[in-house]
C-alpha cells in the first residue's frame, strides 16, 4: 500500500479474494458459446484463442520468478544482496491482477469495435507500425509520467507501493495501485488501438507485443544480470535501445535516476542515466557463484511439494504446507516433473540467508518421501546425499546438516558413513540431534511426571530417554518390544533406569516419533500433548489434545532473506537440524555430529538461545480443537 493511498488504489475485485478470476467466467462462456453456434464461415478463431494466452501470460511470469529465484538462491550475477522478507511477498501477492485486467478490458474492446475481431494470425505491417510506435510516442510518454510519479503528491499516494520493494522479483514489475496500472494499459494501448483503427491489426500484433512488454518487465526486475557486456560494445548504439536488469535495479536503489521503460534513450537526453550503470552493469556479470558457510541438506516430500519451495509458487512458499485443493488441476505437471526428477535429477539450491557474517544455503535433493522407504532406491539416494557432501566440502563449505530422512538410521546410519567413507572431509557433517533432543525437552511441561515414548525409536528417542530418566521422569512404553529396546540400552550403558509397560491412558504428555499409528493416538486421554521428536508431524487424529511442531526454533531477525516457510513450520522458523548447522559453525565447533555421536545437549540448547533462536510455544488451537499457527 503506498504511504498515503489516493482514489483508485485498490483492485476493484479485492473483496472477491481468490475468487476474482470469475470476473473472467462471462468472457470465456461467450467467447467458446460463439464458437460452438456459429458455423465454421463465422467462428472467430481470435477471439478464442485469447483466453489461453491469458494462461501463457501467467505460466511466462511464473518461469520468470522460478528462474530468477534460482539464480539470485546461487549469487552468480547477483545485482542486489539484500534479502527478501514476508512483507514484500504478501505485497505482490496480487501479480495476477493485472492479467485479468488485460482480460477484461479485451473483452470490452473485442465486442465494442468489429474491427477488432475476426483478426487474422498475422501481419506484418501491423507488427512493424507497434513496435515504431512503442519506441517514439509510448517510451517518450512513460519516462515524462514515471518522472511524475517520482513526485511527492503522486509518490505518496501511487508509485511509492511499487518503491517498497528494494530488491526487486520479477512480479514486482506489475505491483501498482490500480489508477497507475489503468494509465500504463493506457500507454500500451496506444500501438495496439492505432492497429486496430487502420486495419492492419493481428493476433500476432497483440500477442508478441504484450509477450514482449511481459518479457522486459520480468527481465528488468529480475536481479540477476545477463546480457552480455559485448552486446554493447559489437553494437554500441543498442545501449540507448534496451536497458538491462542493473540498469534498472539502479532505479530501485537510487530512486532519481533511469526513468525509462525499457529504452534508455530519454534518459541520455535528459541527463538522468546514472553514470555507474555500466560499472554496475559489468560488475554484476563478473559476480561468481556463491560458496556457503553452512549448507542445510533437505528433500523434496510430496510430489506436490515442488509448488511450495521457495523457486515454486511465492504465494504457497510462504504459508506452511497444507493441502490445496487447486493444486490437482496441475496433477499432469506434478506427476511429469516427478518422473522427470525421478529419472534425471541433480541436488539444486533451493534458498539462501545470511546471518551476521554467516553465508547459508539451503540444498534439496530431488526426491521424494516415499522414495526414501523404498529398498531400491536407497543406493541412489546415498549417493546423491554423499556427492552433496563432497561438493560442500569442495566448495570450502564449513558445516553441512541432513535434514528430513537425508539421516535416517536404515539409510546411513544417522549419515556416519559419509564420515566413514571420507575420512579427509574438512566440512563438518552434522544430524542436530543434540538440540532436536534440547528442543523436545524444553517443550515439555513442568508437571510433567511421567511421560510416554512411542514410534520409531530413534537416535533421538533414546537420547531422550536418558535425559529424561536423569532428572526422575518415569519413561512409559505402549510395547513390549520398547521396553526392551529401552531395557537394552539402560543394561548396555550401565545406566540405573527401568521403563515403564503402560496403556497409555494415564500419560498426558506424549512423545511421538515416525509411524505412531492412529490406534496408539486413539489411547491417549483428553487433553494429551502429542510432542513429536521425528523429522515428520504425526497424523493429527485426535481434536481433543494438543500437537506440538516437530522440533524446531524462531529465527532470529538478524537472519536475512526468510521468506519462505520450511515445510509445515511457520514463518521464520526453522527446524532443529537446520538451526543446528549454524549455532555449529557461529561456535566453531570441528567434530562431526552424526553417526552414534552426540553433543552435551544443555550445552547445545544454550548455545542456540545465545545466538538469538527463541523457543517455540505450544501451537493455539480453535474451538474445535484444531490447530492454528502462531
Amino acid at each position: 500500500m503506498a504511504s498515503t493511498p489516493g482514489i483508485l488504489t485498490d483492485w476493484p475485485w479485492t473483496p472477491l479474494g481468490s475468487f476474482k478470476y470469475a470476473i473472467l467466467a462471462p468472457g470465456v462462456i461467450h467467447s467458446i458459446y460463439q464458437y460452438v453456434v456459429k458455423d465454421e464461415t463465422e467462428r472467430d478463431f481470435s477471439y478464442l484463442i485469447f483466453f489461453p494466452f491469458l494462461l501463457w501470460r501467467v505460466i511466462h511470469n511464473q518461469i520468470w520468478i522460478s528462474v530468477s529465484r534460482y539464480r539470485t538462491a546461487k549469487g552468480k550475477a547477483r545485482i542486489v544482496d539484500k534479502g527478501l522478507e514476508f512483507d514484500q511477498v504478501d505485497r505482490e501477492r496480487n501479480w495476477d491482477d493485472q492479467i485479468l485486467l488485460n482480460g477484461i478490458l479485451f473483452y470490452i474492446v473485442s465486442n465494442a469495435l468489429a474491427k477488432a475481431s475476426n483478426l487474422p494470425l498475422w501481419r506484418t505491417d501491423g507488427v512493424v507500425i507497434t513496435f515504431l510506435l512503442h519506441a517514439g510516442p509510448v517510451e517518450f510518454l512513460y519516462y515524462w509520467f514515471h518522472r511524475a510519479l517520482h513526485h511527492h503528491y503522486l509518490y505518496s499516494r501511487y508509485h511509492s507501493h511499487h518503491h517498497s520493494s528494494i530488491v526487486t522479483e520479477p512480479i514486482t514489475s506489475v505491483i501498482h495501485p490500480f489508477a497507475e496500472e489503468l494509465v500504463y494499459f493506457i500507454l500500451f494501448g496506444i500501438p495496439l488501438m492505432t492497429t486496430v483503427l487502420n486495419g492492419t491489426v493481428s493476433v500476432a500484433t497483440y500477442v508478441v507485443y504484450i509477450s514482449y512488454i511481459d518479457f522486459m518487465n520480468n527481465m528488468g526486475h529480475c536481479n540477476f544480470e545477463f546480457i552480455p557486456n559485448r552486446l554493447f560494445t559489437l553494437f554500441p548504439p543498442l545501449k540507448f535501445l534496451i536497458y538491462t536488469p542493473s540498469f534498472h535495479s539502479l532505479h530501485h536503489t537510487q530512486f532519481r535516476t533511469n526513468y525509462s521503460l525499457f529504452m534508455p534513450f530519454y534518459d541520455y537526453i535528459y541527463g538522468t542515466f546514472d553514470k555507474s550503470s555500466d560499472a554496475l552493469h559489468q560488475k554484476s556479470l563478473k559476480r561468481e557463484e556463491e560458496s556457503a558457510d553452512v549448507v542445510h541438506l533437505t528433500h523434496l516430500t510430496t510430489p506436490e511439494s515442488i509448488y511450495h519451495l521457495r523457486l515454486g509458487f511465492a504465494t504457497l512458499a510462504s504459508r506452511p504446507h497444507t493441502s490445496t485443493w487447486y493444486l490437482w488441476l496441475l496433477s499432469p505437471i506434478t506427476m511429469g516433473s516427478m518422473l522427470l526428477t525421478w529419472i534425471y535429477g541433480r541436488t539444486f539450491v533451493a534458498e539462501r540467508n545470511q546471518f551476521g557474517d554467516l553465508k547459508m544455503q539451503t540444498w534439496a535433493i530431488p526426491k521424494y518421501k516415499f522414495q526414501y522407504l523404498l529398498q531400491w532406491e536407497t543406493q541412489s539416494t546415498n549417493n546423491l546425499i554423499e556427492e552433496a557432501i563432497t561438493k560442500a566440502d569442495q566448495k570450502g563449505c564449513k558445516v553441512l546438516t541432513l535434514g528430513l530422512l537425508n539421516q535416517g538410521e536404515e539409510l546411513n546410519k544417522n549419515g556416519g558413513i559419509y564420515v566413514q567413507r571420507n575420512p579427509k572431509l574438512r566440512v563438518r557433517v552434522v544430524d542436530g540431534s543434540s538440540l532436536a533432543v534440547g528442543i523436545v525437552l524444553n517443550s515439555i511441561p513442568k508437571f510433567g511426571t511421567q511421560i510416554l515414548l512411542t514410534g520409531k525409536f530413534t537416535k533421538v528417542a533414546f537420547a531422550l530417554y536418558h535425559s529424561l530418566s536423569k532428572r526422575g521422569i518415569q519413561i512409559a512404553v505402549l510395547h513390549q518390544q520398547h521396553y526392551k529396546q529401552l531395557k537394552k540400552a539402560s543394561d548396555s550403558a550401565n545406566f540405573d533406569a527401568t521403563p515403564l509397560l503402560s496403556t497409555g491412558s494415564s500419560q498426558k504428555i506424549w512423545l511421538v516419533g515416525d509411524g505412531v499409528r492412529d490406534e496408539e493416538q486413539l489411547k491417549a486421554p483428553k487433553g494429551t500433548i502429542f510432542i513429536p521428536f521425528s523429522q515428520f508431524p504425526p497424523k493429527i487424529v485426535r481434536k481433543d489434545c494438543f500437537y506440538h511442531y516437530t522440533p524446531a526454533m524462531k529465527a532470529p531477525p538478524s537472519i536475512e532473506n526468510v521468506h519462505s516457510c520450511e515445510n509445515w513450520l511457520p514463518r521464520r522458523v526453522m527446524s532443529a537440524w537446520r538451526v543446528a548447522g549454524a549455532v555449529h559453525a557461529m561456535e566453531g565447533w570441528t567434530e562431526h555430529e552424526c553417526g552414534d555421536a552426540m553433543f552435551d545437549v544443555e550445552h547445545v540448547w544454550q548455545a542456540s538461545l545465545r545466538h538469538g533462536f527463541q523457543p517455540l510455544k505450544m501451537p493455539s488451537t480453535t474451538t474445535n480443537g484444531s490447530l492454528c499457527n502462531l
